[in-house]
């Protein structure tokens, strides 16, 4: 099943397979759940057809967490850029997995929308990443696609300054729906990265979810300890492809991120 969440004339409204469901259904709800409820979207569709522009999958008081350095690509490239590249490699190597806080669910940009470069950075990169969606239990129920976007240069300034890399206004994109997934993971997923320039790509790369080191179940068993979401979370799971380091976002770049058969499209603005 697919869910979606669109403008309308009376609010946002979600829709499952192309058919709204009912004004009052949450996604919040949904999730506070246990995972089986999924299954009863199906009947609840109202037969009418969903319309009007797409909104992040999510509701506004969502949270949105991110793992990093979970794939050896991530680690590559943070030991690059950092004046304290060990500490990277320890994370990558370590028990416990790297978590922070990304994004408020009303901070969230949607597929079509604009994200944005830092002013006060000179090194900008999208990071594309596989995204999943997490009820009160901690069961995994659905992914969309997401972009990590990122200030390369401030976080490899200094650690301590990852909220500041990574946390600001338009650096969060989910969409443009949510696969609800029947196994307790995904699976094995495509990720693909295209980032267009006056109308010609110039970067292209492509890796798979299997090429993590740590697996989806793992990460959200840490993010669970010792830290409730009654209503569900969103968890992005680190990315495997980072542009080098003679690359950087400039304002009017367009950026594609598939994952798996979804597709979110963004266009950069400073």
């Amino acid at each position: 099943m697919y869910l979606t969440r669109h403008v309308t004339s009376d609010g946002p409204r979600w829709a499952v397979d192309g058919q709204f469901l009912p004004p009052a259904f949450s996604l919040r709800l949904l999730l506070a759940l246990p995972a089986s409820a999924r299954r009863t979207l199906a009947s609840m569709t109202t037969e009418e057809p969903a319309s009007g522009d797409l909104l992040a999958p999510l509701e506004a008081d969502h949270e949105v967490w991110a793992c990093g350095v979970t794939y050896l690509r991530s680690r590559q490239a943070r030991q690059a850029e950092s004046v304290v590249g060990d500490v990277y490699a320890r994370v990558y190597d370590a028990e416990r997995p790297e978590l922070f806080f990304k994004a408020a669910g009303w901070r969230v940009v949607a597929n079509g929308a604009g994200i944005r470069i830092r002013g006060d950075s000179a090194w900008n990169v999208p990071e594309p990443e596989l995204v999943l969606a997490i009820n009160r239990l901690g069961e995994i129920v659905g992914y969309c696609a997401g972009n990590d976007v990122s200030s390369r240069s401030i976080e490899g300034e200094n650690p301590l300054y990852l909220p500041q890399a990574k946390v600001y206004t338009g650096a969060c994109a989910l969409g443009p729906g949510l696969v609800l997934v029947e196994a307790a993971s995904p699976g094995d997923l495509p990720i693909r990265l295209e980032i267009r320039r006056k109308g010609e790509a110039v970067f292209q790369a492509q890796t798979q979810t299997s090429q993590m080191k740590r697996r989806l179940d793992e990460l959200v068993t840490y993010l669970y300890r010792e830290l409730d979401f009654p209503h569900g979370v969103f968890l992005m799971t680190g990315t495997g492809i980072v542009p080098g380091e003679d690359f950087t976002l400039q304002a009017g770049d367009h950026v594609s991120v598939t994952v798996g058969e979804l597709t979110l499209q963004n266009d950069v603005y400073s």
